[in-house]
């Protein structure tokens, strides 16, 4: 599995395999008020971790909003069948989920003692044909339990046959719903407030590790990397969004100087996933840990994408530190050949050439190694899912 891009490339041309994208949409609104849109969403937000918690691919909520956008439709209010396979052809996805719900007053003014019922349905675009529907009635306040199970449902179809009941609903914690509605509200919510509404969710339900997700992830972009730490931590294992927490731990790590650390996360995901990127990382803490299995990492990494220069400079960066002065002469080579203007390689190159390694206390060759800062776990994802359905026919 090391060269991943080109056995994508060979895979996505093949007509005998075939990955299923899912578009999920927010379930329309058609209790006639919008602040309680964000249940809609709430619903598709279940969908879509559970899906990709099965393997299977879904399009992100970001690209599925410009998706609205681009065909002028607006979310949460109820599309006819024909605007859904649209938006499911616009998306290039093969299923499309979608539903609705209504919240009924009940005698109680609080608004969580109100009767929700949800419908869903999934349109497979390739079959012209729409699923039986599936049905939830209960108190909105038990909102996660019956989105949980209706997703349970539509996963007994998809897979055929899908996850026990038992061991799902074990999987999914049973969050309150005022820590629920935070945490979608900070999903929907301008930059600027996203940090105030995922921090309510975590406080109001210190077990609930999305939100302790998405607060890693702000502060990563805001490079408060010991904070980020903190909270990434949080997110346990049966979480979607563990690899991925564990990928942006390990760069915290990294950042704030816990070199074993930080290889120590990377080192769980490869093991899992091994990735070009994770496994560049991997090498990178190692060789900033002065550890020898280094060397293995970032030639795997290597191996598995020959065109990316990061790839090259850390292989030949490692030789350099430990003599291998051709070897590492040619990496910076191939560096140079795609970026010619990479001071460090040109640098680093004719050291190669005098035969002059590293100098101690000298920062202008220590710690140039290079992180890759995305995970592309999709790719992953598909890859993975195209090579089980082969294996079937």
């Amino acid at each position: 599995m090391r060269r991943l891009p080109a056995l994508l490339c060979w895979l996505l041309t093949a007509p005998f395999l075939q990955a299923d994208t899912y578009l999920v949409l927010p379930f329309f609104n058609l209790s006639g008020q919008p602040n309680l849109n964000w249940v809609g969403e709430s619903i598709a937000e279940e969908f879509q971790e559970a899906l990709a918690s099965e393997g299977l691919l879904v399009v992100e909520r970001e690209d599925r909003n410009g998706f609205f956008q681009k065909l002028s439709l607006r979310p949460y209010t109820a599309l006819t069948r024909a605007s859904v396979a649209r938006l499911g052809e616009a998306a290039d996805a093969d299923s499309v989920i979608f539903g609705e719900f209504e919240v009924i007053p009940g005698r109680d003014s609080s608004p969580a003692r109100s009767t929700i019922r949800i419908r869903g349905w999934r349109i497979d675009l390739r079959a012209i044909r729409r699923s039986p529907e599936l049905n939830e009635m209960g108190a909105l306040e038990d909102l996660a339990t019956l989105q949980s199970h209706l997703v349970w449902q539509a996963l007994q179809h998809i897979l055929e046959p899908g996850p026990a009941e038992e061991e799902f609903r074990r999987r999914r914690r049973v969050v309150r719903i005022d820590a629920i509605e935070s945490y979608i509200r900070g999903l929907l919510a301008p930059p600027d407030q996203k940090h105030r509404f995922f921090t309510q969710a975590a406080r109001l339900d210190a077990g609930y590790s999305q939100p302790a997700f998405r607060l890693g992830q702000l502060l990563m972009n805001s490079k408060e990397y010991r904070s980020a730490v903190e909270w990434l931590r949080r997110v346990p294992g049966h979480d979607p969004h563990y690899r991925e927490s564990q990928f942006l731990l390990g760069l915290a790590l990294y950042r704030t100087g816990e070199f074993k650390g930080a290889a120590e996360a990377f080192k769980l995901i490869a093991a899992e996933v091994p990735l070009n990127e994770v496994l560049n990382n991997y090498g990178a803490a190692l060789s900033r840990a002065g550890d020898a299995g280094a060397g293995e990492a970032l030639a795997q990494a290597l191996a598995g994408d020959e065109a990316d220069p990061v790839y090259h400079f850390n292989a030949g960066f490692w030789m350099w530190k430990n003599g291998q002065f051709a070897a590492a002469a040619d990496r910076f080579r191939a560096v140079l050949d795609r970026t010619p203007d990479d001071a460090d390689a040109t640098t680093l190159l004719g050291r190669c050439l005098q035969r002059s390694g590293p100098r101690k206390g000298d920062p202008r060759s220590e710690g140039l190694e290079r992180l890759k800062e995305v995970y592309h776990e999709g790719a992953w994802r598909q890859l993975k899912q195209m090579l089980e359905r082969g294996g079937k026919k």
